[in-house]
């Protein structure tokens, strides 16, 4: 899978990039956690169901935040400013993915991730001061780079599948 690797020069992880066309990007994590405000735990895989999100996560339910996606490359921004390792679900973020600028998408744009269909909710968010991730890594990128989807049609997501831009 090799989601982040590390470059001789700066140890800090930085994300491969994904390559391929333009609006086409790669999950490299799957992450859920069962209280908000914590940080995730990578999993093999989720469904993502229709109106819900991720059966299990804090986060699912009948609301606009069904899933929260962010970009390795913003991951690694913020890696370069740490003495220790980020890993996925630090920020809290439901699936981390690389190759697509997921914050320069416009509300209401779909998503294929997996294959779910999603619909773009909201970019960003407001970080509480006692957020525990803000807390441990000094920073969180989640509501300067993070988004927000709503789920559409149900699917699977797992490591190594696409995330598209629907036209």
């Amino acid at each position: 899978m090799g989601a982040l690797t590390q470059d001789e020069k700066n140890p800090a992880p930085v994300a491969e990039t994904a390559g391929g066309a333009p609006g086409v990007g790669r999950i490299l994590a799957v992450c859920i956690s069962e209280k908000k405000g914590e940080r995730k735990h990578p999993v093999a895989c989720a469904a993502l169901q229709a109106d819900w999100g991720i059966p299990g996560d804090a986060h699912a339910g009948n609301w606009h935040r069904q899933v929260s996606l962010l970009g390795a490359e913003s991951v690694a921004r913020a890696q370069a400013h740490l003495s220790f390792r980020l890993r996925p679900g630090d920020f809290a973020e439901n699936i981390l993915c690389e190759g697509i600028c997921l914050y320069r998408l416009p509300v209401g744009t779909k998503l294929r991730v997996g294959t779910a269909l999603t619909q773009v909710t909201q970019i960003g968010k407001q970080c509480h001061q006692d957020c525990a991730i803000r807390k441990a890594t000094g920073d969180c990128v989640m509501p300067r780079e993070g988004i927000f989807v709503r789920v559409l049609e149900s699917g699977e997501v797992r490591p190594g599948d696409a995330v598209t831009v629907e036209k």
